[in-house]
């Protein structure tokens, strides 16, 4: 059994006495900003060793470098490199390219997180875990595409989850037993969804949305990836496949449920007929400083639940007929080898398509599930194969896109 988090305290040995050494990877993203936010707060307990950045915002990741002072950075787009090291000077070493974010993924430290948004943060996520370390993922994807490779790395206790439903299921699942995760505790895994932008509408009246409504997410602040797949449900699709990868549990015993409050992140039902859920106001810092700290909590990352005044929570079923990207999802999880690849390469290519004024948004889901269904799946034991699947579907969205 692969356990992302395990027992509360099993990792007590592996805890410094001094800062923890942190690795930001996507430095300069939703996710990168806000780790970094919490490593502020909390000096004495997190220091940052190095940082990784795309290279299209030179001037933030200047500040970040003066600010953090860490050992190493790298950007990933070589044509940024000088004007970075122009900014920052000669304080840090920078380095260039796959290679050096490589190295920096597998720099020395007590913590690597992993907030590089897409497919490419594979290779970051394996240079991480093949050099022994942490990883906090919030690169979804790399867990998605190469779930084999990412597990054969990932021991106990290693692999711990960021996305905010991910780690609300660790944290409902630490109730099934004195010993932790029981998973013959567990009745089924219940994920939430917001629901997006585009809750509650039928599925031909989101035949003419425009980017700019599908970017207005009613509840959280992100990327523009990841706000496009909560507007397409697609990323609830993603989270399904990577629920199921993390805490081995089979997709029929895996539910969405919308709640467009987005307080409940996520619930366990076991087989006694209980429901444990985790409650907290929408704010990443929370999952994020779970996993910094781990297996200690860090005091004040995020407000809770005012108790003191009134809440309505509600809760509604998935229309999978306006939104068929989980079913679709599941029908890929359950396939397995490569065929999670493909759904989301072809997916990265679609909203790319649909962000260019080439593809109308229903057409999104609608030629992902055309390029999966033409996919002959095979194992997805090696990176080659893995990246083969995720070109060759890259490739067939492309021609399959409305020029």
């Amino acid at each position: 059994m692969q356990t992302p988090l395990a027992a509360p305290g099993a990792l007590a040995g592996a805890v410094p006495s001094g800062p923890r050494a942190v690795v930001v990877l996507g430095s300069t993203g939703s996710i990168g900003t806000q780790a970094l936010d919490v490593i502020a707060r909390e000096p004495e307990r997190f220091r940052v060793a190095g940082l990784v950045a795309g290279g299209g915002r030179t001037e933030l990741l200047a500040r970040q470098v003066e600010r953090f002072r860490p050992e190493v950075v790298a950007v990933a787009d070589e044509g940024c490199v000088a004007a970075v090291r122009d900014a920052v000077g000669g304080s840090v070493r920078v380095l260039a390219g796959a290679e050096g974010v490589a190295e920096v993924a597998a720099w020395p430290c007590d913590v690597v997180l992993n907030g590089i948004t897409g497919a490419v943060g594979l290779t970051s996520t394996l240079a991480a875990l093949e050099a022994g370390r942490v990883l906090a993922l919030a690169n979804k994807e790399s867990l998605i595409i190469g779930g084999p490779l990412v597990k054969r790395l990932a021991g106990p206790g290693r692999l711990l989850p960021v996305d905010s439903e991910h780690s609300a299921l660790a944290q409902c699942l630490w109730a099934s037993g004195p010993a932790g995760y029981d998973p013959e505790a567990v009745r089924r895994l219940v994920v939430t969804a917001s629901g997006g932008p585009f809750r509650g509408r039928r599925r031909e009246e989101l035949a003419d949305v425009t980017p700019e409504q599908a970017l207005r997410h009613p509840t959280w602040d992100m990327g523009t990836m990841i706000t496009l797949n909560s507007a397409t449900l697609v990323n609830k699709g993603l989270e399904v496949i990577e629920a199921s990868l993390l805490f081995d549990i089979p997709f029929d015993r895996i539910t969405v449920v919308v709640h467009p409050q987005s307080v409940i992140h996520s619930m366990v039902e076991f087989v006694d007929g209980s429901t444990v859920a985790q409650a907290s106001p929408p704010d990443m810092r929370l999952p994020i400083s779970l996993t910094l700290g781990w297996p200690e909590r860090v005091a004040g990352a995020a407000r809770p639940v005012d108790w003191t005044v009134a809440h309505t929570w509600t809760f509604e079923p998935l229309d999978e007929e306006a939104f068929p990207s989980v079913a679709l999802a599941r029908h890929v999880g359950t396939q397995g080898g490569t065929a999670p690849a493909v759904y989301n390469a072809a997916n990265e290519v679609c909203v790319a398509a649909f962000l260019a004024g080439r593809l109308p948004f229903t057409g999104i889901v609608d030629t992902v599930a055309a390029v999966v269904g033409e996919h002959t799946v095979t194992p997805a034991d090696s990176v080659a194969e893995v990246l083969a699947a995720d070109a060759w579907a890259r490739a067939r969205a492309g021609e399959l896109v409305v020029p």
